[in-house]
C-alpha cells in the first residue's frame, strides 16, 4: 500500500519545533501593508503557536 503524502500547503505554512509544538506566522502580514499602522505590523511579527483545537487536524495533514 502506498505511503500517505504530506499536505504541501500545510508544510509550507507550519513548522514543527524540536519539542514537537506547531508554530505558524500571524495572519495579515502578506499584502496591503501601506495602510496598516506600524504598531499593528510590529504586533503581527514573529510566530505563534497553533491553537490547541487545530493541532490534531494539522498533525494529520503533516502526517505526524
Amino acid at each position: 500500500m502506498p505511503k500517505q503524502k504530506t499536505h504541501s500547503g500545510t508544510k509550507k505554512r507550519i513548522k514543527v519545533t524540536g519539542s514537537g509544538r506547531l508554530r505558524r506566522q500571524m495572519a495579515g502580514r502578506r499584502h496591503l501593508m501601506e495602510k496598516k499602522s506600524s504598531k499593528l505590523s510590529r504586533r503581527l511579527e514573529g510566530t505563534t503557536d497553533v491553537s490547541r483545537r487545530d493541532t490534531r487536524a494539522i498533525r494529520r495533514l503533516l502526517r505526524r
